[in-house]
């Protein structure tokens, strides 16, 4: 009798050992005071902090499209581990910097090889192919970047400098004087390392072709719980694990690449009719997606810059009596609040992001969709754009930071729901899962080409306005690339993705492995249970009889469904379904 099978279920462990992966990049530490420390003029220290944070932009759009083809040859797991121990080692670098040159250079080398952001999304695609759980599973990482974020400059504030800070301990400390800013770059690193070894240990291949291959990180791993698991529990575990293997052995060719190579000789006509991998990937939706990412990123990024200039900037007095100001459009003048209340503001910030991400986004986005939450949030954006230059013009300190916080909690929701939105719509507009890392690192690239452009733009038109006393100038022109950012959003589909509907599911959560489709397997004769040798049947200590392999037939039959035929062995175009 077959088994019945249970509702798709969130792999949590999977997703709690890549956020610990994701955990440390954004604790890593950069602060305007270390650009101080190199003897910048305080008015230039936003322009080196921007050249600086677009250093790194660009140098990641530059390696992202290899990293993602990396993750498609060697494998998800690698790849995160490799690019996690290249940006520990750029962190700590960054860390003993004694010039701007240097540090330009070491943020350079931090980009390149922070190729994590594109193959983490796919890790995460693979592990959640449904589209009624991807809404919670695409907001994990966001907001583990969230808490990072929250975290990283109060650590780095805590910790910079420390021999200035605490004289008592490290003030006779020859390193910590030379190096003030080593010390929250080891702390980060710390972080780091504690990543990598819960990936090693227990973080699982997701793709689909290195998934079943032996995996000596999860053979310790598993060694080093054994004796903290129940063993009833593993014994009915490893019992599940041998049926399922010999399921596998029985309906997938021992050599699927001889097979396919086999199949391309009979068939030479079908080799030059297969899409190139450049069609494959730009797909109109994917295209689309992209584009849409990258505005999204360049004028996002470029707002959440300039808000702590614009809050630090001196206030305009006497506007009333001042001949350069002729309101309501041309005026100057910020804020002028010191950092601590700046890193206030921005921190009850991060936690709203915090709840709107983990409470609001998934079950709204379940409800409504996520490519109709996308339609209505892009239109936040350019209205608190051009709202938050007016908020200098309030009479009071407090009236200016209330209004500028309820313009950030408006802009908030526009981001947590924005950037999940189209990371799935990106996954899902994916022709075949051979080339979703590939299409994450090309999105990564182009997104980091919109995080460089975005910084770089808003500090040029922030230094014009206020030279100009338009101090609207910044602001309205990222109003612009927001409403150019609202057009595309309205030819995007929502695709139906990798999950094949409700009834299939991930197989994380129990090791199950989808299998492909039976009308996409090459035909071969009906086996004959009675003559299996024991090499067809998977080595020397197997047991093949009809008892064993009906709960496989019954399996593969309930596994025959539309949702796997999209699977990296068989791509189809997401357009033509």
């Amino acid at each position: 009798m077959a088994r019945s099978r249970d509702p798709p279920k969130l792999p949590k462990q999977q997703l709690l050992i890549l956020s610990l992966c994701r955990f440390a990049e954004p604790i890593a530490f950069t602060s305007p005071e270390m650009i101080e420390s190199f003897n910048v003029p305080k008015n230039k220290v936003a322009r080196w902090a921007g050249i600086t944070s677009a250093a790194f932009s660009l140098s990641q759009a530059l390696t992202g499209i290899f990293w993602g083809r990396a993750s498609d040859r060697f494998g998800r797991k690698p790849v995160i581990l490799v690019a996690m121990l290249c940006t520990m080692l750029a962190c700590l670098l960054f860390g003993f910097s004694r010039s701007l040159a240097w540090a330009i250079i070491v943020r350079s080398l931090s980009g390149a090889v922070n190729g994590n952001i594109g193959v983490l999304r796919t890790t995460v695609a693979e592990m959640v192919p449904q589209k009624e759980l991807q809404p919670t599973a695409f907001s994990v990482m966001p907001l583990v970047w969230t808490i990072g974020g929250i975290l990283g400059p109060s650590l780095g504030g805590a910790l910079a400098s420390p021999a200035a800070r605490y004289p008592g301990t490290f003030g006779n400390s020859r390193f910590f004087n030379d190096y003030p800013f080593a010390l929250p770059n080891l702390v980060a690193s710390l972080f780091f390392l504690v990543g990598l070894s819960a990936g090693f240990l227990f973080l699982k291949e997701t793709l689909e072709t290195k998934k079943h291959q032996h995996d000596y990180g999860r053979v310790l791993g598993k060694a080093l719980i054994r004796p903290f698991k129940n063993t009833n529990r593993a014994d009915w575990h490893d019992r599940d694990e041998q049926s399922r293997s010999l399921l596998k052995r029985s309906r997938i060719p021992s050599n699927p690449t001889a097979n396919d190579d086999s199949d391309a000789l009979a068939n030479p006509q079908a080799v030059k009719q297969a899409p190139s991998l450049y069609r494959e990937v730009f797909t109109r939706q994917s295209s689309i997606n992209l584009l849409v990412y990258t505005l999204l990123a360049l004028h996002t990024i470029a707002y959440d810059q300039l808000l702590p200039i614009f809050m630090h900037y001196p206030r305009q007095e006497n506007r009333a009596t001042n001949p350069r100001v002729k309101l309501p459009f041309k005026f100057s003048g910020g804020f002028g609040i010191d950092s601590d209340r700046i890193g206030l503001l921005f921190t009850a910030y991060g936690a709203c992001g915090m709840l709107i991400q983990f409470l609001a986004f998934p079950p709204i986005a379940r409800h409504f969709g996520v490519l109709n939450c996308l339609k209505v949030v892009t239109i936040i954006f350019p209205v608190a754009y051009i709202l938050t230059p007016f908020t200098a013009l309030l009479p009071s300190q407090l009236m200016q930071q209330t209004g500028m916080f309820a313009i950030m909690f408006l802009k908030c929701w526009g981001s947590i729901f924005a950037f999940p939105c189209i990371t799935i719509l990106l996954t899902n507009s994916a022709s075949s899962l051979r080339i979703l890392g590939t299409l994450n690192g090309i999105s990564t690239s182009v997104s980091a080409l919109g995080r460089a452009a975005g910084p770089a733009i808003g500090g040029w038109t922030f230094s014009l306005g206020v030279d100009h006393d338009y101090l609207i100038t910044p602001w309205w022109t990222l109003a612009v690339f927001a409403i150019l950012g609202v057009v595309p959003v309205w030819w995007l589909l929502e695709m139906d993705g990798f999950g094949g509907g409700d009834e299939t599911d991930s197989g994380f959560e129990d090791d199950e492995v989808l299998l492909p489709n039976e009308d996409d397997m090459p035909k071969s004769d009906p086996i004959d249970t009675a003559n299996v040798s024991p090499e067809q049947a998977g080595g020397e200590n197997a047991i093949v009889t009809e008892e064993n392999l009906e709960p496989a037939k019954q399996l593969s039959k309930t596994l025959s469904h539309d949702g796997v035929n999209r699977r990296v062995s068989s791509p189809v175009s997401a357009e033509n379904q």
